[in-house]
């Protein structure tokens, strides 16, 4: 069996390592970081399959331009003359459309279902993994009529489409947070969403690719690639060269500048997230999204995580204690009795999220290298795509019918 060289240690590289490695593939993960903090760790832990419609779509265009003027609001475009985020800005714009919702939402929502069923399976051959997988489903809290219209809108779609989604009174909505007074108009319950403890995960599955013989290289910044004909050879890297006969990519905000060593175009800008902790008192019992504010509130027992933002920036990963306190304010207005405290700056969490212009993944092979694949640009869906897209990557090197592999995902869409 020949041996894969995946860089990116994030969730997303990690599953695919772990698909691979139980084909019996020959696995090198490498990773620019230490492996203990990034993108995986600290976000919502949310598995989402209720989310198919992609982040470029109509309307997103006139909040983005209203969000743009407050530092606290939930999207913000560090405004710069960069071709770079030109580009993006563009591609972004010509992907708003209903044309092109219509087009994603069946790719979208055909892998996020199987990336639940396989992260379902998952927890059954590993019980002793500790994740804290359940299916309690997702709240869309909404406190005003234009966000009710737009959240019962997407009920509908998500209904047609086959997931279940039930609009709630305000009472139902109470019925299901009996601990906390809540200050909404109602609510829809995707009751398909589930969700789990990610660094728990992204710990897991680290010692048991170990313990599986794939090799974990930590520090190891790339700074070029050893071509021979159309295939990569060898990755120049920090921690010295490693040679391959499969590449994948799955660096995460990073993919791109990777992507440009190669001599592809793959539009990538990170989106900036942060997220805190808090006590669980009173206690939440569901995770939820507090809809006007783009807030996500995962329950973990006696703590429950506040997150949020989409910043687009590059790679900085300083913290903006302005976009924080937009996250923080938002919570006694949805949570009436619950009282956080605001954290301070080395409590809070950073993250950036590889966000792709169209708002769909870059899953699969490329024209461009006869031994390149990429997994990447899931922008706030990692966790919940991550093991999907490591068995669709898994199976195309195995050359199997790859499931959902189409146009929609191809890392070749923008050359």
């Amino acid at each position: 069996m020949s041996n894969v060289t995946i860089i990116g240690g994030g969730i997303v590289g990690l599953f695919t390592a772990y698909y691979l490695s139980e084909e019996g593939f020959e696995v090198t993960l490498l990773d620019q970081g230490d492996m203990q903090q990034g993108c995986s760790t600290g976000n919502a832990g949310m598995i989402v399959p209720s989310h198919i419609v992609p982040l470029a779509s109509p309307g997103m265009i006139s909040k983005g331009l209203k969000w743009m003027f407050s530092a606290t609001s939930p999207f913000y475009i560090h405004p710069r003359l960069d071709r770079r985020l030109l580009q993006w800005c563009l591609h972004f714009y010509r992907a708003s459309t209903k044309k092109h919702v219509e087009h994603s939402i069946p790719y979208l929502k055909n892998l996020s279902l199987l990336s639940k069923r396989l992260y379902l399976d998952f927890a059954l051959q590993h019980p002793d993994s500790q994740i804290g997988l359940e299916e309690k489903g997702l709240l869309m809290l909404y406190r005003t009529p234009d966000m009710e219209r737009e959240e019962i809108e997407m009920a509908h779609l998500a209904n047609q489409h086959g997931l279940e989604a039930k609009v709630l009174s305000r009472e139902e909505a109470q019925q299901l947070e009996p601990n906390v007074k809540l200050g909404v108009r109602g609510a829809v319950h995707f009751t398909g969403d589930a969700h789990l403890d990610p660094a728990k995960l992204h710990c897991f599955l680290k010692d048991y690719l170990v313990a599986k013989g794939v090799k974990l290289v930590s520090h190891a910044q790339v700074l070029k690639f050893e071509i021979k004909g159309d295939r990569v050879q060898s990755i120049v890297t920090t921690q010295g060269d490693f040679t391959c006969d499969q590449l994948i990519v799955c660096a995460g905000a990073w993919s791109g500048q990777l992507a440009s060593k190669l001599g592809i175009y793959l539009p990538m800008l990170s989106g900036k997230g942060y997220s805190f902790m808090q006590q669980n008192q009173p206690a939440l019992q569901l995770p939820a999204i507090l809809c006007e504010r783009k807030v996500a509130v995962t329950p973990f027992g006696e703590q429950v995580r506040f997150g949020g933002t989409m910043e687009i920036t590059g790679t900085d990963q300083s913290i903006n204690q302005q976009r924080v306190r937009g996250i923080f304010d938002s919570i006694s207005n949805y949570y009436a009795n619950f009282h956080p405290t605001f954290p301070k700056a080395e409590k809070v969490w950073s993250g950036l999220r590889p966000c792709s212009p169209d708002g769909l993944p870059y899953i699969g092979a490329t024209q461009r290298w006869s031994n390149v694949l990429f997994g990447t640009g899931h922008s706030m869906m990692g966790v919940s795509l991550a093991p999907a897209t490591g068995k669709v990557l898994a199976e195309q090197l195995l050359q199997k019918k790859a499931q959902f592999l189409t146009d929609a995902f191809s890392p070749d869409r923008y050359s």
